[in-house]
């Protein structure tokens, strides 16, 4: 039998890569998460059941902070140069985000150089990195704009040995139900494209690109699903049970009607339970916005309009398109047809996670703690979807084995 591909996947959040680099046929090494929340999600879903990863002796298999492993384990990293075949992730991109306030002395951005320092110590073959848009976009400063991270990290990246190519690339293009436009960064390692005359650090995006429609055909999915596509059968009135969170309610699931409901419906739990898909407890007047924002067909402007609303994220999503990018405050959408926010389980269908993927940790946090705590609707809202993840994982296979 043929030896997998191995990878390590750094700021691996609640695991969507990772499940889409396992649904590809990598093998893990190991992963490196820094919130105990997001990592106790991805070590039940894909180290206790499905037992991807190998993990090393020399590491504790629990959440890490990168520059303590930088600082503990660089011996053991360096060890690793030559059996590692992919480096993937990206470090955390709220400092970058525009969908926030984008500070550029943001403590997360600095993260980027203990990437790179990552990157020399392993030497992998294979370099995936993943960031938001604004990555690519200079900070101003004194009306002038500064240089993009992107090209910060290209040029580093350059610097230690690899050639890099990096892409804004559109996920609802590769059958996600969500306009959700992410900077990609490819870097294949100058000794390895030496002896492979035929690679260059372009052959990702254009293979990614071309072979997108069989991906999609051979799994009945299609470019561009809507969000009616994604959740239409776990409405609220299909029926409620009783929550695992006291005074809460959850629920059930109604009749399959799309093929994307088919797919994450496939490998579901045993007990035909939906994970995650408790609904909030919305206030009479919330509910009652909700409701007449919904039978008088409002768009988000004239819903913020009418009811002096200073919120100005909050959007009231279409049936018939794939949702705006999603973040990690369910708040700023209401459902197309009911008049409440997204349940966790909707918004992991949002990002292709199937339904047997179960997430652990708080439903949602507040105040200060939103800096300590990663819950469930952030663990999902800062992942890279599992589809669009399994074919960057074929595409970057494909490189490596010819």
């Amino acid at each position: 039998m043929k030896k997998k591909n191995t990878y390590i996947d750094l700021f691996a959040g609640c695991g969507g890569l990772s499940l889409g680099l396992h649904n590809a046929g990598w093998r893990g090494s190991f992963a490196i998460e820094k919130s105990e929340d997001a990592f106790k999600t991805l070590e039940y879903n894909l180290i206790k059941k499905k037992k991807h990863f190998d993990w090393p002796s020399w590491l504790d298999q629990k959440n890490h902070d990168i520059n303590q492993v930088l600082k503990n384990h660089s011996k053991n990293l360096i060890k690793l140069r030559g059996k590692i075949d992919l480096v993937a992730g990206g470090p955390p991109c709220q400092g970058f985000s525009m969908a926030g306030r984008r500070i550029e002395n943001d403590s997360r951005n600095d993260l980027i150089n203990s990437y790179v320092e990552f990157i020399n110590l392993v030497k992998p073959k294979l370099i995936f990195f993943e960031n938001v848009k604004g990555f690519t976009q200079g900070f101003k400063k004194n009306n002038k704009k500064g240089k993009a991270y992107s090209i910060y990290v290209k040029e580093e990246l350059e610097r230690i040995g690899y050639k890099v190519k990096g892409q804004l690339i559109n996920f609802a293009d590769y059958g996600i139900p969500q306009k959700r436009t992410r900077f990609i960064l490819v870097g294949i390692d100058i000794e390895y494209v030496k002896s492979n005359s035929i690679l260059n650090e372009e052959t990702f995006f254009r293979k990614v690109e071309s072979n997108k429609e069989e991906f999609l055909i051979n799994k009945k999915l299609i470019v561009n699903p809507t969000l009616e596509n994604a959740i239409s059968d776990l409405l609220e009135s299909n029926g409620q049970i009783e929550s695992e969170t006291p005074n809460f309610k959850e629920g059930v699931y109604g009749c399959i009607e799309s093929e994307y409901q088919k797919y994450v419906r496939k490998y579901k739990r045993k007990d035909s339970k939906v994970d995650s898909h408790r609904f909030a407890k919305h206030t009479d007047n919330v509910k009652n916005r909700f409701e007449i924002a919904l039978n008088e067909k409002l768009t988000s402007s004239e819903y913020r309009v009418r009811f002096n609303l200073k919120k100005s994220s909050t959007k009231i999503l279409e049936a018939n398109k794939p949702t705006p990018t999603i973040t990690t405050l369910p708040d700023d959408y209401i459902h197309y047809c009911e008049p409440r926010i997204m349940t966790v389980r909707e918004y992991a269908r949002i990002q292709s996670f199937p339904d047997s993927y179960q997430f652990k940790g708080k439903y949602t946090t507040g105040g200060k703690r939103r800096t300590q705590e990663v819950p469930r609707y952030s663990q999902i809202g800062n992942a890279i979807p599992p589809l669009f993840g399994e074919q960057a994982g074929l595409v970057l296979k494909s490189i490596l084995n010819g």
